[in-house]
């Protein structure tokens, strides 16, 4: 190593791959004051992926236009000089960038290292991230991408090779807000004259000085550590105060909803969430068997049959197979669904259970339950209006943040939604725990006053069930 380095500028150079774009049009914005350089390589593969109505190739198409608004009339030598990053005005950047853009003008010659095989796209991005380390040794140069296989070879042959995090929600998703909060056991006790007590309407409030509770978050449930502990849920900041309403304990019989109990206390939060008119948009996080279907479920009944707040209840899931592609199905929109509804068949079923009028009863029942409960694909969901209905989003860890932004906006007056998922099932490429569209969302929405998020713990399904859980 020479005695003397020269110090490497703050300004760094990033390669972008394929992929990074693909997954992210505005991936080009989200780079501060950081250069851009996207190989040519990119922009065939770019262009291979345009051809196609799925969301990979509206991704492609977008990228196109951004990059076509970047350079418009620029000629070769305003191009190799680079081109200012202008964020385009729908707000994919909060920062305005000031780092340029570089496109891939002509071939990068460098010797490449002897152990790197064939003449394949990915190799060819590397070879474009080597040689640019090589002719600017007085930057950073780092290739950004979502393929693992990559940044391994990159790190193999000494090029530094970074994920792409600008679509974390967070570092860490042990952080993610729960929706519930431990409080010790003489919380209220403590808070003595400064606590203020009321009722009305039927409702049971409490009032405390906002510096007695730290980080506000709307519709969150506090407990203390005793089964007999207070449970109530915070409701606004008023006038210097936080207040405060005591939840109704479904674990109760005479507070069953469609004649189901709840289980445990999230189960209960749920349901209080649920059934409340004012809460627009519920989240439910859970492991298998937590029940998070079955509450949407039976509080959207409860409330389109028997309270009449709802028309009808639509329920609609992303379609990711656990194994292989079964292919083509045959049918109509809700024939073509059903085989991916089996978890709402499922739940339908042990809610159509009745005692009385035995097997006609049950019959019955169930029919009526059909009409209300429509399947529907999210592939149509574009350009809808939801009026009057409660929609439940199964499996909602499938989705991306666009494809979360897509669904809710499609609520109309009156209507209700309800996501579903467990962080833990992700089968969406390129997607983890921490890029999830529900985590997005439930970031997203913890302050807004009309939604309300709970994270189911235990599994109530079966003793088998919930020991392959916490075991497996």
């Amino acid at each position: 190593m020479p005695s003397a380095s020269k110090k490497k500028s703050a300004q760094r150079i990033f390669v972008l791959d394929t992929n990074v774009l693909l997954h992210d049009p505005t991936a080009v914005f989200r780079f501060n004051e950081h250069d851009i350089f996207i190989p040519m390589m990119v922009l065939e593969e770019l262009d291979s992926a345009k051809k196609g109505v799925s969301e990979v190739a509206r991704n492609a198409r977008q990228v196109s236009r951004f990059l076509d608004d970047l350079i418009g009339e620029a000629d070769r030598t305003r191009i190799e000089a680079g081109l200012p990053l202008d964020a385009p005005g729908n707000g994919a950047s909060t920062r305005p960038p000031s780092g340029k853009l570089f496109l891939q003008t002509s071939p990068l010659d460098t010797a490449m290292p002897a152990g790197l095989p064939g003449n394949t796209p990915d190799n060819s991005i590397l070879s474009t991230a080597f040689a640019l380390r090589a002719n600017h040794p007085d930057r950073a140069v780092t290739l950004v991408s979502k393929d693992i296989n990559l940044r391994i070879k990159a790190r193999v042959i000494g090029v530094s090779a970074e994920d792409y995090y600008n679509d974390k929600v967070l570092d860490d998703i042990a952080l993610l807000y729960t929706g519930t909060r431990a409080i010790p056991a003489d919380f209220w006790e403590r808070q003595g004259a400064a606590l203020a007590c009321w009722q009305a309407d039927g409702n049971t409030f409490y009032a405390l000085p906002a510096e007695s509770y730290s980080q506000f978050y709307p519709n969150e449930f506090l407990y203390g550590p005793n089964p007999e502990s207070l449970e109530v849920r915070a409701l606004r900041l008023e006038e210097g105060r936080v207040v405060f309403q005591r939840t109704r304990d479904f674990r109760e019989p005479r507070h069953a909803v469609w004649g189901l109990q709840a289980r445990n206390r999230e189960q209960s939060f749920a349901l209080n969430l649920l059934l409340d008119p004012d809460i627009d948009f519920v989240t439910l996080l859970g492991a298998a068997g937590t029940g998070k279907t079955l509450l949407a479920l039976a509080a959207g009944l409860s409330q389109s049959l028997d309270l009449k707040r709802y028309r009808e209840i639509v329920v609609t899931r992303e379609t990711v197979p656990l194994g292989e592609n079964i292919g083509f199905l045959p049918g109509t929109e809700e024939e073509k669904m059903t085989p991916w509804m089996g978890a709402l068949m499922d739940n339908l079923e042990a809610l159509a259970e009745t005692k009385e009028g035995g097997e006609w009863g049950r019959a019955a029942t169930a029919e009526l339950l059909t009409t209300r409960v429509k399947i529907r694909s999210m592939n149509f969901m574009r350009g809808r209006t939801f009026l009057n209905r409660y929609i439940v989003i199964d499996e909602a860890q499938n989705l991306t943040a666009k494809q979360m932004r897509t669904l809710i906006t499609r609520a109309g007056p009156g209507s209700k939604i309800v996501c579903c998922g467990n962080l833990a099932q992700i089968d969406t490429p390129y997607l983890s725990e921490t890029t999830s569209g529900l985590t997005y969302i439930v970031d997203r929405f913890k302050h807004w006053p009309h939604s309300g998020h709970i994270t189911l713990v235990r599994g109530e399904r079966s003793r088998l069930a919930d020991f392959a859980v916490q075991n497996l």
